[in-house]
């Protein structure tokens, strides 16, 4: 491809570039690009929405680029603002510390490893706040040149403040920790949802600061979760994780409504979307299942999943591998749905039976009744059995 051949096709899909005169010039220097991506590990597990941006940064990759990966273990810590009406919950270390072991692993689903670098942005905002000899001036050089009428232009904030609920003071500094991570690692171009546009701003203006060229900034759509109502999100749980098992996987796409399988066709998949649009609803949900479920597990996964699918819900059959599950002594339904792995708490399990999520044997429960062991099929949702054995 000639160089407008190649600006347009990296173009595809993005929502804000700033600039694409920079990007254009960037990407016809000849030069090896920097390019990077950060993900806070505040769950266990990458989603399909990161997805889209990986898939954008595997473009840059197939160009002979680099991608720098930054596992945000720091700024986890802080907890990311961005489209949040309310404070996140502060993880302590250890949990972002276990989050982050399969984040690699994950993001090299997309990515190729051998044009990866990976970093952990500790390395470097750590000794801001925990070595004064080693970085404090510097943060403190950076700091003084970022003002608080800067931050407070993030809309978010504004909301939040009309709506009179607070906006922590680490939540403030959160978009100057991110924008640093771009000094850090000298970003040609960084790239982030849509609404990552302030915090990715934000390291323009701290590489300029710091006598860099500035990043040039792309952000993408981001991917309505399951639930067709919020972005796609661990911290709301209607995600489909990259590490999602491949019945798991196929089956949540299948969840989504016809209107949202046509938003993750566009995102997700090269598919001609007109022709998607012509084909009988059900079978395009099937195959974009199935995409989906083939490029995280290979085509003979899928297709078993496929089956699986339409053994269980299209013919209301029983699927045939069920977990085996020995229940030795009678108590609360939820109790039992907690120690076979069908919820991960009493809460849960107890928020699901109210929902009518649970049968047992077929038959729908409504109330958290007390279970005498018996053989039987115990079932949560529309994807997950047990057999039950006593």
């Amino acid at each position: 491809m000639n160089n407008d051949e190649i600006l347009a096709d990296i173009l595809r899909g993005a929502v804000d570039v700033i600039s694409r005169e920079e990007l254009g010039k960037k990407l016809s220097s000849g030069k090896k690009l920097r390019v990077k991506f950060g993900a806070d590990p505040t769950s266990r597990d990458l989603h399909i929405g990161h997805s889209v941006v990986l898939s954008k940064l595997r473009q840059f990759q197939d160009l002979g680029h680099t991608v720098v990966l930054i596992i945000g273990d720091f700024t986890a810590q802080v907890g990311d603002p961005s489209g949040r009406d309310s404070t996140r919950p502060v993880l302590d270390h250890e949990t972002v510390a276990n989050n982050a072991k399969t984040y690699t692993e994950q993001a090299f689903k997309v990515l190729d490893p051998e044009k990866t670098e990976i970093s952990f942005n500790s390395e470097w905002l750590k000794p801001f706040l925990s070595n004064p000899a080693v970085g404090v001036s510097e943060f403190l050089v950076t700091a003084k040149n970022v003002t608080i009428s800067r931050l407070l232009e993030r809309e978010d904030f504004r909301a939040r403040m009309k709506a009179e609920t607070p906006v922590s003071l680490l939540e403030i500094f959160y978009p100057v920790f991110q924008g640093y991570d771009s000094v850090a690692v000298k970003a040609d171009i960084e790239l982030g949802g849509q609404d990552q546009i302030f915090n990715l701003l934000m390291g323009r203006d701290l590489q300029k600061l710091n006598g860099q060229e500035p990043q040039v900034v792309m952000t993408m759509p981001l991917l309505l979760g399951i639930d067709g109502e919020r972005k796609m999100s661990k911290s709301y749980g209607n995600y489909v994780a990259l590490n999602d098992l491949p019945n798991d996987m196929y089956g949540k796409i299948m969840s989504v409504s016809d209107a949202l399988m046509y938003s993750y066709y566009e995102l997700l998949t090269s598919e001609d979307l007109a022709a998607v649009k012509a084909g009988h609803p059900m079978e395009a949900k099937k195959k974009l299942a199935g995409l989906i479920t083939a490029r995280y597990h290979g085509s003979e996964q899928a297709a078993s999943a496929r089956d699986h699918f339409e053994q269980v819900f299209s013919r209301k059959e029983l699927p045939e591998d069920m977990e085996v599950f020995r229940a030795e002594k009678a108590g609360k339904l939820s109790s039992l749905m907690v120690a076979a792995g069908l919820a991960k708490g009493m809460n849960e399990a107890r928020r699901l039976i109210d929902q009518g999520a649970v049968r047992l044997d077929g038959e729908k429960l409504s109330e958290d009744v007390v279970f005498e062991p018996r053989d039987c099929v115990l079932q949560v949702g529309r994807r997950q059995f047990r057999k039950i054995e006593k």
